[in-house]
């Protein structure tokens, strides 16, 4: 073979032998990258139940825990706080964003702020008088604050018989107004959640009644407008929601859910055949495939209701039928103590074992 062939073909090979040899090592560093984007540095170390999901305006996920604190996600690892940093207690109640980016946390114990740098407490100082059984003055004096707007953020007192508005400006008590109270009991009237409605209504959910206010006037929803016997089926409300449709269902701790819808009220639960024949309604443990002990309660972005049962995993309502999804469906425990929809419109769910799951349209995924 002429030599000048011989020295062209092996240039030839060689070429070819560095070219694949380049295109492996790019493929290879590709693969390492999209590893590293996708792959998460940290996982979430809670053990104790989830109580509150929020995604704040930046894109971060704020996790509470019944026990342990809150936790922040930044999409590649988790920064906790606790008591340590300032927080007034480890149980969160609840997570909210105001206006100016500032993240805050209603706790067991008091409401505190955290604005990228330090968490400021709210409560602890200010706020520690009991405010039920005021003089008529006072509880009067008191009243004439009530007043909303659309900055408001609001808070349960906890024990006590009213809430605490935040307007941008100050935080302060509000004592709820004067009702008539049926075997009235240590804080039967402490908020246990709220909902904020249609016709600039925001609904307070309280253990033994239910007060929403538009702005003037209150509504009250108890035992009396309700025709119940607490003896017999007490209201013990955990969970309230006024969905898109101007509907409001209210869940219970035994009794389940009631929808009120205009000016008629209904047991759900026991309309659909969901409250079992030997139930006590007082609150004892439920057979699975019932919705008796409501403790959580969103609407979707496509209109569906989510309820979260104490004992009988997670509920979905479409409109016509409701499905249960329980430990079958890639649950590891079947009591949720949260449900958020972030922006994107996917749906997450706290479980009381301290998991946090993505729902996938027809079952749940593990995220941490």
């Amino acid at each position: 073979m002429n030599k000048n062939l011989i020295l062209i073909y092996l240039i030839l090979i060689l070429t070819l032998n560095f070219s694949c040899l380049d295109k492996k090592s790019t493929s290879k560093r590709i693969n390492q990258l999209e590893l590293k984007a996708t792959s998460r540095a940290d996982t979430l170390k809670f053990t104790s139940g989830i109580r509150a999901i929020f995604q704040d305006s930046k894109g971060n996920y704020w996790f509470g825990s019944l026990k342990e604190g809150v936790a922040v996600y930044n999409g590649e690892s988790f920064n906790y706080f606790t008591i340590n940093e300032g927080l007034t207690d480890n149980q969160i109640l609840s997570i909210q964003e105001d206006k100016k980016g500032v993240i805050w946390f209603n706790t067991q114990q008091g409401v505190c702020s955290y604005d990228g740098e330090k968490i400021v407490n709210y409560t602890k100082a200010d706020f520690e008088k009991p405010q039920v059984n005021l003089p008529v003055q006072e509880n009067e004096a008191l009243q004439s604050q009530w007043m909303k707007t659309d900055k408001d953020l609001w808070f349960g007192a906890w024990i006590k018989e009213g809430v605490y508005r935040y307007d941008g400006q100050k935080l302060i008590y509000l004592a709820f107004p004067p009702h008539k109270v049926l075997n009235h009991s240590d804080n039967l009237f402490a908020v246990t959640d709220i909902s904020k409605g249609k016709k600039n209504i925001i609904w307070f959910g309280t253990y033994a009644g239910v007060f929403g206010y538009d702005g003037s006037d209150f509504k009250i929803i108890n035992d009396e407008s309700l025709g119940y016997d607490r003896a017999i089926a007490p209201l013990h409300i955990r969970s309230i929601l006024e969905d898109s449709k101007g509907r409001l269902w209210i869940g219970n701790n035994g009794i389940g859910v009631l929808l009120k819808d205009g000016d008629s009220i209904i047991n759900f639960s026991d309309k659909n055949n969901l409250i079992h024949p030997t139930s006590g309604r007082k609150g004892d443990k439920s057979m699975p495939g019932t919705l008796e002990h409501v403790f959580i309660m969103t609407e979707d972005s496509k209109g569906n209701i989510w309820f979260g049962d104490r004992d009988a995993g997670i509920w979905k309502y479409d409109g016509v039928k409701m499905t249960n999804y329980t430990k079958k469906d890639g649950l590891t425990n079947d009591t949720a103590l949260s449900i958020f929809e972030d922006d994107k419109g996917e749906l997450w769910f706290g479980m009381k074992d301290g998991k946090v799951y993505k729902f996938n349209g027809k079952t749940f995924e593990r995220q941490y």
